[in-house]
């Protein structure tokens, strides 16, 4: 459990922000409810949980600036604050609950979006649950419903088994360059065709049993192409991540 409580409600004050600034935030919420007793975290801390190998997609080598860098940007929209820490050694805390007016299980699921970008509910379920307990897709489905509601959640693939949803916190140049990734698999796959008939011309009973199964194939058929179509666009908007990632080390690497 992290130490935070949910604050009162409060008109929310979130906008988009960079990608460092969300892998920031998103480390910042996942820490206060994994490991409270080393919350507040220090630069050093925070940019090593950016590092971090496991839970984050994509893979981010930062160094301590570009973290500094981008807690001013957080504490300059209210998204963090600094405290001081024994030693007087700075620390940073998070003001999701105040910044996006959310509540708890909500501030789990976001952290996990914020972490990873885009998954299948599934997914995030299971991994959100490690911060605080949810039990299936169906404690999930009104925490998404709510945030949705808000604006901070939005849906790339059609409701469903394997549906892919993402955060609402990337650039608007990012977002429209997500949506176009899962663009086409955005809209619903063709439903299978009603089975047609067999006409009662030929005497073959037999033949009429045959094919009456086809649909019930063709219908799994079409959720698995549905599927393979999602992981995909999934895959795709991952190597565009990777390209983001190249080109940003090149800027630096010439600056």
């Amino acid at each position: 459990m992290d130490q935070e409580t949910t604050q009162p409600q409060i008109k929310p004050k979130w906008k988009p922000i960079g990608r460092i600034g969300r892998r920031v935030l998103g480390v910042l919420v996942e820490k206060a409810k994994t490991t409270p007793d080393a919350y507040p975290l220090t630069l050093n801390a925070l940019t090593n949980g950016c590092n971090q190998k496991s839970n984050r997609d994509p893979q981010m080598n930062l160094e301590s600036y570009q973290v500094e860098t981008a807690l001013e940007e957080l504490r300059r929209l209210s998204a963090a604050i600094e405290v001081s820490g024994s030693g007087r050694v700075a620390k940073f805390r998070h003001m999701i609950y105040e910044w996006m007016g959310i509540e708890k299980l909500e501030a789990a699921v976001m952290a996990e979006l914020l972490l990873r970008g885009a998954q299948t509910t599934g997914e995030l379920r299971g991994r959100a649950a490690r911060m605080d307990p949810i039990a299936d897709l169906n404690a999930l489905q009104p925490i998404l419903a709510s945030l949705m509601e808000k604006g901070l959640v939005l849906s790339l693939t059609p409701a469903g088994r394997g549906q892919v949803v993402t955060h609402s916190l990337y650039r608007p140049e990012e977002l429209e360059k997500i949506r176009q990734q899962f663009g086409s698999a955005g809209g619903s796959a063709a439903p299978a065709a009603p089975a047609t008939p067999v006409a009662p011309a030929a005497p073959a009973a037999p033949v009429d049993a045959t094919s009456a199964s086809p649909p019930a194939e063709t219908s799994g058929e079409a959720q698995q192409i549905q599927e393979l179509r999602v992981e995909v666009k999934r895959l795709q908007a991952e190597v565009e991540r990777l390209k983001t990632d190249v080109q940003d080390l090149w800027s630096n690497f010439n600056s």
